[in-house]
């Protein structure tokens, strides 16, 4: 069975026992999170919501805390010596999904 799930603002097609990353999700490793669920599928049934299918749910167990890979960028001006550079490292949470059920 699978699901597409509403996170980050994203869309994410997950089936159970899946690992993914999304931003920080308040909770300590082991706590578990309910994603909204937006379709089911389930071999050749498919559900779709509206937006959301009502009674579905996704669980997820959070496995750690960290950040994500640095992204580094360059600020340039042309003929002035102007150069900045400067990076950033989101915190993400790292989960895993443990159920997915229809409802």
């Amino acid at each position: 069975m699978e699901a597409i799930v509403r996170a980050d603002g994203r869309q994410l097609r997950l089936v159970e026992g899946q690992e993914f990353e999304m931003n920080r999700v308040a909770g300590e490793p082991g706590d578990t999170v309910d994603l909204e669920v937006m379709m089911v599928l389930d071999g050749a049934n498919v559900t779709v919501g509206t937006p959301l299918v009502s009674g579905a749910s996704v669980k997820a167990r959070i496995t750690q805390h960290g950040r994500a890979p640095k992204l580094v960028f360059m600020k340039y001006k042309n003929k002035v010596r102007y150069r900045r550079k400067f990076g950033h490292r989101q915190h993400v949470t790292r989960l895993v999904v443990e159920s997915i059920s229809k409802g």
